[in-house]
């Protein structure tokens, strides 16, 4: 008769879950590298109590952290996930009620960036014997809905474990799609409070070491070939590198490919890093937030090769980037659903394993020398236009400007340190500007652009590479969302350098409120007026004083020689800093000469809603959608 180990539902799960490891190319490592929570009634007698019995039991098995807000848990744990490539992320334990939606958000933010996180939020009681709970919702048409069930749109995999013999199945479905290349995402498996304290005689074997193979799809030859085709028939090709070239570990391979045919590549938000920003073939940032020299080569390019990207508006500049009237598409993508957009060539496959068999397809081939010639032109156009507003000094205000803060940080910074950023007008100056010397060393969570997102990913990223310094880039209105988990970064002696910009408000939609005719209306922090509107002076909130509250230094700079000063001081010690300075938000980075989506209000008592409607109409009208299929002879 099989061993038999009895346990509680939650001592099982923990014993299940720190048993998982991942492999990819032969390496293994542990899957959860640990458990992040907070606790309330519905998970401290359950989870929490497990958690207990293994630190106090066998510590190494899944170690617990203490956070101070469960989305931002979550957004630890994303950062920490991209970081390690998808090979290992964090478990993520809330107590029932609002504990479980404060991570609604984390989760939405986990599954749009197909990032794998483990959320064990609790949930009401199964056997229903005290009904209602503290914080139950009580719906007339239905029983067994609980708010635990709006994680169901915005999870890639959700179960509910009502009975022990349920567990099993619920945790290795979790761990499948956890480490599936191209369907992870949030995982939720909602544990009731009554099922977690439940004892069962589990069979041994469930706890013993398993590891999951994370797989590399191959592309299918003949397509590959015909990929390969229609890069060589193309006069002016253009490679869109996205995130998935980094989950793939195909930077080398990237690399290789672009050097051997002469292909230049535009990078998005999550691709950016592919190449360094030197190499010959790099452009650096595509679309609405990218460069000029991107940016004029695909409106140019006749074939756009992309390669892990989900084509986001923001990278498609709302669909304007690509003019060349018989532009065509070749989509490499280890997700169906992305390797079918534009219309293209779909070669679903790994990133890395396409581009090694598309470099020997293509041997002997390269652009034609002009083509090169002309990107490597446009190119050095735009890194003149860099080093300019890197050397920005102060403003007649006496206040820096961000192009100068993110030069003087690049600068300053290390080639392997890690550059952290999320929501506001930093991610798009960054994308353009900062010059990415490390295939890991950026990292902006752009395909949910999540407000309070910078301090709780720094927090992941420096858990994930403590031999690297972050620095976390974060503006006053990120920072007022959520701050918190720079208590967790001093609790655990974590190494974050947080970058505090202060332009009292919010400085993008500030600049996209004004560009729409809206007069930056509801976008800056001040008292209100007179006239009883938001226009008198302006608040007198100390951001740095609220940093240093949380028991770390703060260092303040005011010019380019101090916030340069600040960072050595930062990057010498081994402890959590703030450094504080504030910019002038009316100086914006230098133009993408490109274009985002956003509806201008079509009839207006407004002069400027009225100009701004007629611009958008404008650009509205270079719109493209690629319908045409693929033509490879």
């Amino acid at each position: 008769m099989a061993e038999k180990v009895r346990m509680t539902v939650a001592q099982a799960t923990i014993s299940f879950l720190g048993a998982q490891y991942s492999e990819s190319d032969g390496v293994e490592q542990k899957l959860f590298a640990g458990c992040l929570g907070i606790f309330g009634h519905g998970n401290v007698a359950g989870i929490g109590q497990a958690l207990l019995q293994a630190e106090l039991e066998t510590p190494d098995l899944l170690p617990y952290v203490l956070g101070r807000n469960e989305q931002a848990m979550v957004h630890t744990a994303v950062a920490y996930a991209r970081m390690k490539e998808r090979r290992q992320t964090w478990v993520v334990s809330t107590s029932v009620g609002p504990g479980a939606t404060n991570m609604l958000t984390g989760a939405a933010l986990a599954t749009i960036n197909r990032l794998p996180v483990l959320l064990l939020p609790a949930d009401t009681f199964a056997d229903r014997s005290a009904s209602p709970l503290l914080q139950e919702l009580e719906q007339p048409y239905a029983g067994d809905v609980t708010v635990n069930d709006a994680f169901r749109p915005v999870s890639v995999y959700f179960d509910r474990v009502w009975r022990p013999e349920q567990l099993p199945a619920a945790l290795l479905s979790a761990m499948r799609v956890l480490t599936d290349p191209a369907a992870t995402g949030a995982v939720t498996v909602c544990f009731p409070q009554d099922v977690q304290a439940a004892a069962y005689d589990w069979p041994a074997d469930l706890f013993e070491r398993r590891v999951w193979h994370i797989a590399r799809p191959l592309p299918e030859r003949a397509v590959l070939q015909q990929a390969a085709d229609l890069i060589r028939a193309a006069e002016r090709p253009l490679v869109v590198a996205g995130g998935g070239v980094h989950y793939s570990g195909a930077t080398d391979a990237l690399a290789a490919f672009c050097e051997a045919t002469g292909i230049p590549v535009g990078q998005t938000q999550a691709g950016k890093g592919t190449l360094v920003f030197d190499h010959p073939q790099c452009l650096g940032a595509i679309g609405s937030t990218g460069t000029t020299a991107s940016n004029a080569v695909a409106a140019e390019a006749d074939l756009v090769i992309g390669i892990g990207t989900r084509y986001s508006d923001f990278t498609t500049a709302s669909r304007t980037a690509f003019q060349h009237p018989g532009v065509g598409f070749v989509n490499i993508n280890v997700a169906g659903l992305d390797a079918v957009k534009q219309s293209g060539l779909s070669v679903v496959a790994d990133a890395r394993e396409a581009l090694d068999g598309l470099t020997a397809l293509l041997e002997g081939h390269h652009v034609d020398q002009a083509y090169v010639e002309r990107y490597t032109a446009l190119d050095a156009e735009w890194e003149a236009t860099v080093e300019r507003v890197y050397a920005e000094t102060e403003t007649p205000e006496g206040l820096l400007t961000q192009n100068a803060v993110i030069g003087t940080v690049n600068e300053v910074s290390d080639p392997r340190d890690v550059v952290v950023c999320a929501a506001g007008s930093m991610p798009g100056d960054l994308h353009k500007l900062w010059r990415t010397r490390d295939p890991k060393g950026y990292h902006v969570e752009y395909g949910y652009s999540c407000m309070g997102y910078e301090v709780a990913g720094g927090l992941g990223v420096a858990m994930a590479c403590p031999d690297r310094d972050v620095f976390v880039m974060v503006g006053d209105g990120s920072y007022l969302m959520m701050a918190t988990e720079l208590a967790t970064a001093v609790q655990e002696h974590v190494k974050v350098i947080t970058v505090l910009v202060q332009n009292h408000g919010y400085a993008s939609i500030g600049a996209l409120s004004e560009s729409l005719g809206s007069q930056r209306f509801g976008t800056r922090y001040r008292e209100r007026g007179a006239g009883g509107r938001l226009d008198g002076e302006l608040l007198p909130v100390d951001l740095a004083a609220n940093a240093a509250s949380f028991g770390l230094e703060v260092l303040r700079a005011t010019t380019k020689a101090e916030l340069a000063d600040a960072i050595k001081v930062a990057k010498a010690g081994s402890d959590p800093v703030v450094i504080y300075v504030e910019t002038d938000p009316f100086v914006d980075a230098p133009s993408s000469e490109s274009w985002w989506d956003v509806p201008v209000s079509e009839t207006s008592t407004l002069d400027s809603t009225r100009q701004a409607r007629t611009t958008y109409e404008e650009h509205k009208a270079r719109q493209r959608l690629f319908l045409t299929p693929p033509r490879t002879s």
